[in-house]
This record gives C-alpha cells, structure tokens and sequence, in this order.
C-alpha cells in the first residue's frame, strides 16, 4: 500500500489557488524531490499537507496511510506521523527543546493509547538522537530556535525529526542558509534516519542537497501542477540549464 496518495490536489491561501492539481504516490522507503521555481507551490504544498490553518485544500484527495488526510486534524496528522521542517522555524520562547519534544513524544504515545516515556527513556532518546546532527547538547535546554544562528535552526528542525521519527517527513527548504559543513551536517542526519518503512518529500531550490540526500524521485512544480519527473539526473539538468527551458516548454504545450 502506498504511504501517500495525492489525487488531483488544488488549493492555496485564502481565495487564491496556488496548488492546481497535483497527483503524486509516494511508497515507504522513498525519496521525492520536488523543486520549482519561486511561487511555483513547493511550500503551499507542504503546508497543505501538513495542516497549516491559512493553507487549505480546495479540491482532490490526499490518502495517508489509508486514511483520508483531510479528515484529520494537524495533530492527528502529526500523530500520524506526518512531520514538516519548516522554511523558517519558528522560535517558542519560554519552552525548553526537551520539554517541547517530550511532550510530543508522549501527546502521540497517547494517541496510539500506549504508555508514556519516562524522563530517563526520553533523555537518553534523546542524547542519542542529537548526535545525529553534531548538535550541542546543550541547545536541547534552550527555548525551541530562540537566539539560535539560521544554520543551528535548520540543524534543530532535523534533530526534532530524529527524535520525533516520522512516518512521512516533509522537508520545507532545509537546505537555505547553510554552509558547506552545515549542510553536510544536516544532510547525514537526515540520511541515518532512512528507513525502509518511511520516506520523505525534500523541497528545495537547488541540486546540492540532493548530492547528499540522493532521491529516488525528482519533480518539477511549475505554476501550482506537476510538469515533469525523473531521476536525481533531472535535478542535475535544472542546475545546469535553470528553470527557463521549463517555462518554455510548458508555453510551447499552451
């Protein structure tokens, strides 16, 4: 069974329709690229996805894991297993990183009416799962992203995923704002959380993500659909030539 089935998807921003039909299958183990030029839909599709309460499904079907995605709240959504790492993450002063995640920890073991993890469980899930991403332990003490430079943000939201360990990640840009070693940092984090029973959507502009992170899929958003997939060579394609042969082919189709 597919993870996630996106059947003929439109929507977008208060009256305006950013997404205009999008089909997508997703299967566990699986890698998807999607990239896109500026406005094209990549981030309203994440948010659509993932619940945000400004973007909002105007049309088609979404199935995750056999259930109707739209039926579900965003914390069921989350529950789920659905996990977004936002473009901008956001900054949750006064709440602490381990409080934060314990309590999502617990708040989805809840849901899937089993025990809570004890504070000894989760620390050392914890202390585990920041070593993924050469994180300093100590900003897991922080208040979520306050003070934190763009590069540790980016850093914290792959962290969050590692100990969260989603179903289905999607992954908003993760790559902007960093450095070299950053993003070698971020992308082998994000590599040793690949499994054979999840997969994730990597959302991003440019091609030097995906040297790191290899996708098994890459398409091309241009004005809110679908226009072209392939292999990680398409990705290597859109770095050499840009998105204007893109746009050009899709005026010649009319």
């Amino acid at each position: 069974m597919a993870l996630l089935e996106i059947r003929d998807l439109r929507g977008g921003i208060r009256d305006l329709e950013i997404v205009k039909g999008i089909n997508l299958t997703i299967n566990p183990g699986e890698v998807h690229a999607i990239m896109g030029p500026n406005g094209s839909g990549k981030s309203t599709l994440g948010k659509i996805l993932a619940g945000h309460e400004e973007y909002q499904p105007a049309g088609g079907k979404v199935i995750f894991k056999g259930k109707d995605l739209f039926e579900l709240t965003p914390e069921e959504r989350a529950n789920e297993g659905l996990f977004l790492a936002f473009q901008y993450p956001v900054e949750i002063p006064g709440v602490s990183n381990a409080y934060f995640l314990r309590a999502a920890i617990n708040e989805r073991l809840k849901y899937h009416n089993k025990p809570e993890m004890s504070a000894g469980a989760f620390r050392r899930h914890m202390n585990e799962k920041i070593k993924l991403v050469d994180m300093d332990p100590e900003l897991a003490k922080r208040p979520v992203n306050e003070d934190f430079s763009g590069g540790e943000k980016k850093r914290n939201e792959i962290f969050h995923m590692a100990v969260l360990e989603p179903t289905l990640a999607i992954l908003d840009e993760t790559d902007s704002g960093l450095d070299i070693d950053a993003l070698r940092i971020v992308a082998q984090g994000i590599n040793q959380q690949r499994t054979a029973d999840n997969a994730l959507i990597v959302i991003t502009h440019y091609q030097r993500l995906l040297d790191y992170v290899v996708p098994d899929f890459v398409h091309v958003l241009y004005q809110g659909r679908i226009v072209k997939s392939g292999t990680k060579d398409l990705a290597h394609e859109l770095e050499d030539k840009g998105y204007d042969w893109i746009r050009e082919e899709m005026d010649a189709a009319g």
